[in-house]
């Protein structure tokens, strides 16, 4: 029994040890070769901010979106096992912050201003939304063993009508975009007793479009409706989700009642307890998954920073040197469509790595001369290719022998 715990130990402790093999090989290549290339290019105007080293390191992020009412905050609590610091639950729209679930070693609220300057926080880049979001986050810091595992970042319920939307000091889009670019999955909550999709919610999902493979549906509260109702409101979903997400293929969409009471209805008793275990199954893999994650989300961040490296070194190129580069930069955003064929073809990219065109566009309205931009360091985009092609794949083989103990001499 002890050798057996002994050994079960040492493989956590080795699996621990190869994860920070891992996250320092990818921060060293991202803040030696990809943020330069970032930085000189202004990425961050175009796309989200630079990654941290905080967020880098950071345990999996689970984010939660959906109606209010949904039950994202049961949720939560459900999981934890107990209530946490900030903690409001309530049929009407309770929770009016974005809230961090995340651990420490004793239970404590902590301001959005205080969470994003804390040192190492996976958090820091929200700074750039200003002081109208930041009194709009807090952080709820408790002491749980789940919490060593994963954060848990709680959003607005989302309402009906233009008054909430109007109403706020910050971007929610904006903001919404920036944690499910980071987290490791999204949840997207309906009550099934009440499926409701707004015209913000909407948004939300056309915002969360680039991330569906991090995507999961759950129908929460299914143990309020009969197995003819629950057949019903799962076909309407399913249609709905069809034409916002606009593909064919739909996520994982789960069914289940996550609260600490019995199941009200027993007839789909069975489908409802298979489903939540599933459901708690992937947010329990997502600890042993973190690193592959990492991986993949700094690969589609790389692609995305080399093709904007090449779309402003394209449209840098065609600026004239002296007169009439405000008509010229013009003529450039308007048929942005037709350079971005142009700059896929002369380079040899792929255009379904491009950004959307309109918003694009809005990015580049805010540049004044884009001939200001540096000569594009071609030397950087060549490191960052090979980087991806030789040490990625080492460090892949290096952490999965220290992970079994198998280290080569």
């Amino acid at each position: 029994m002890g050798d057996a715990s002994f050994a079960n130990v040492a493989q956590i402790q080795g699996q621990e040890d190869a994860h920070e093999m891992v996250i320092d090989g990818l921060w060293d290549f991202y803040s030696q070769t990809m943020l330069p290339l970032e930085e000189a290019t202004r990425f961050d105007v175009f796309n989200t901010s630079t990654i941290t080293e905080g967020e880098m390191r950071a345990p999996p992020i689970v984010l939660l979106v959906g109606p209010y009412s949904a039950g994202k905050t049961s949720f939560i609590r459900y999981l934890v096992g107990r209530d946490f610091p900030g903690q409001r639950i309530g049929p009407e729209p309770t929770t009016d912050k974005f809230v961090a679930v995340m651990h420490g070693p004793e239970d404590r609220i902590v301001p959005g201003n205080a969470l994003t300057v804390a040192p190492m926080s996976p958090f820091g880049g929200l700074k750039y939304f200003g002081n109208g979001f930041l009194t709009r986050f807090e952080g709820s810091i408790m002491n749980n063993d789940v919490l060593k595992r994963i954060t848990l970042v709680d959003t607005p319920g989302i309402l009906s009508g233009e008054k909430q939307r109007l109403g706020r000091d910050y971007d929610f889009s904006s903001v919404i975009s920036w944690f499910a670019e980071r987290a490791d999955l999204i949840i997207v909550m309906f009550d099934a007793h009440k499926l409701d999709v707004s015209d913000e919610l909407r948004n939300v999902l056309q915002t969360l479009r680039p991330q569906q493979d991090k995507m999961r549906i759950l129908l929460n509260k299914a143990d309020s409706i009969d197995g003819q109702q629950l057949m019903r409101v799962y076909g309407a979903l399913m249609w709905s989700l069809g034409k916002v997400l606009g593909t064919p293929e739909v996520c994982r969409v789960y069914t289940g009642s996550f609260w600490d009471g019995p199941l009200r209805n027993q007839e789909n008793a069975k489908l409802l307890i298979k489903e939540k275990e599933s459901l708690l199954a992937e947010l329990s893999e997502l600890s042993d998954r973190a690193v592959l994650r990492r991986i993949n989300e700094l690969v589609k961040r790389a692609r995305a920073v080399k093709v904007h490296a090449f779309i402003i070194h394209y449209l840098r190129k065609q600026m004239p040197y002296l007169i009439g580069k405000g008509d010229k930069q013009m003529k450039l955003i308007n048929r942005l469509d037709r350079e971005f064929v142009a700059c896929a073809r002369r380079y040899g990219l792929a255009l379904g790595d491009f950004p959307p065109v309109e918003k694009y566009q809005q990015a580049l309205m805010e540049i004044k001369d884009i001939s200001k931009f540096p000569r594009l360091d071609k030397s950087l985009v060549a490191e960052m290719d090979r980087v991806f092609s030789h040490d990625i794949p080492k460090l892949l083989d290096r952490a999965r022998y220290y992970a079994a103990d198998q280290a080569p001499v």
